[in-house]
C-alpha cells in the first residue's frame, strides 16, 4: 500500500475514537526500517486498547498488513506496527515520560496536507470519465456600428436646445399669511421685589397705641419742668 494513503487511513481510524493530539513524523532520512512514525494519546486504557483496534480494523479493510501489536495487556503504551508506518498510541504520562518526539520529530508531516495528497492519487471515477463535458454554445454576435458627428459634440446649444429650468416653487396662501401677520408677544410677568422694604398699612390698633405714647411722654414733659 502507498505510505500517503495508509497514513490517511490511519489518521481516519484514530479521529474516528477521538485520539489525542495526533502527530506524524517523516522518518525516511532517519531509518530504513520504515518511513513514518506517528504518536497519539489516549485518556484510559480502553480509549488506548480502542484507538489500536480501530486502526487495525481499517488497516485490514483497505488491504493493508498488520505486522505485530504490543501492549494490549496493560493499555499504558500500544504499538501497532503497520510495516513502513509504526503507531505508538500512549497515555499522556507515558508519553512525557519518554517523549517520542523529540527522537522522531525531525521532520513533521501536516495531518491536513497528509488527507488531500492522499485523496489526489486515489484514482478517478469512471463515471466522471464517461460523462463529457457540455460546452455552451453562443450565438455570434454581428459587430454594431457606432459613428459619432464631432462637429454637433463640439458646438454650444442653441437657445432652443437648452434644457429649460426648472420653475421656482410659489408660495401657498398659508405662507403668504404667516408671514403678513405680526408676531404677537406675550405680556412679561410683573417683576417681584426681592431684597427691599415693603410698606404695610398701620392699622386702628396700632395708631391708638402710638397716641398713648405720645401723651404720656408729653405729660412727663411737662412734670419734669
Amino acid at each position: 500500500m502507498d505510505i500517503k494513503k495508509l497514513q490517511s487511513i490511519v489518521v481516519d481510524a484514530l479521529e474516528d475514537v477521538k485520539g489525542q493530539d495526533i502527530q506524524l513524523f517523516d522518518t525516511v532520512h532517519l531509518t530504513s526500517l520504515f518511513d513514518r512514525v506517528l504518536v497519539v494519546s489516549g485518556t484510559s486504557n480502553r480509549q488506548t486498547r480502542a484507538l489500536a483496534a480501530s486502526v487495525r480494523d481499517k488497516v485490514k479493510g483497505a488491504g493493508g498488513d498488520i505486522v505485530s501489536m504490543e501492549g494490549e495487556t496493560t493499555g499504558e503504551w500500544v504499538l501497532v506496527d503497520l510495516g513502513d508506518m509504526v503507531v505508538h498510541i500512549m497515555q499522556p504520562a507515558i508519553r512525557a515520560y519518554y517523549r517520542l518526539e523529540e527522537i522522531w520529530g525531525d521532520k513533521p508531516v501536516k495531518l491536513g496536507a497528509a488527507k488531500r495528497t492522499a485523496k489526489k492519487t486515489a484514482s478517478p471515477s469512471t463515471d466522471d470519465e464517461e460523462k463529457p463535458k457540455r460546452t455552451r454554445k453562443t450565438a455570434a454576435k454581428a459587430p454594431v456600428e457606432v459613428t459619432f458627428d464631432m462637429m454637433a459634440i463640439q458646438a454650444p446649444l442653441e437657445d432652443d436646445e437648452k434644457p429649460a429650468r426648472k420653475p421656482r416653487a410659489r408660495k401657498t396662501a398659508t405662507t403668504e399669511t404667516a408671514a403678513a401677520k405680526p408676531a404677537v408677544r406675550k405680556p412679561r410677568a410683573p417683576a417681584v421685589p426681592s431684597g427691599g422694604r415693603v410698606k404695610v398699612a398701620a392699622t386702628k390698633s396700632s395708631v391708638a397705641s402710638a397716641k398713648q405714647a405720645a401723651a404720656k411722654r408729653t405729660t412727663r414733659k411737662k412734670a419734669a419742668e
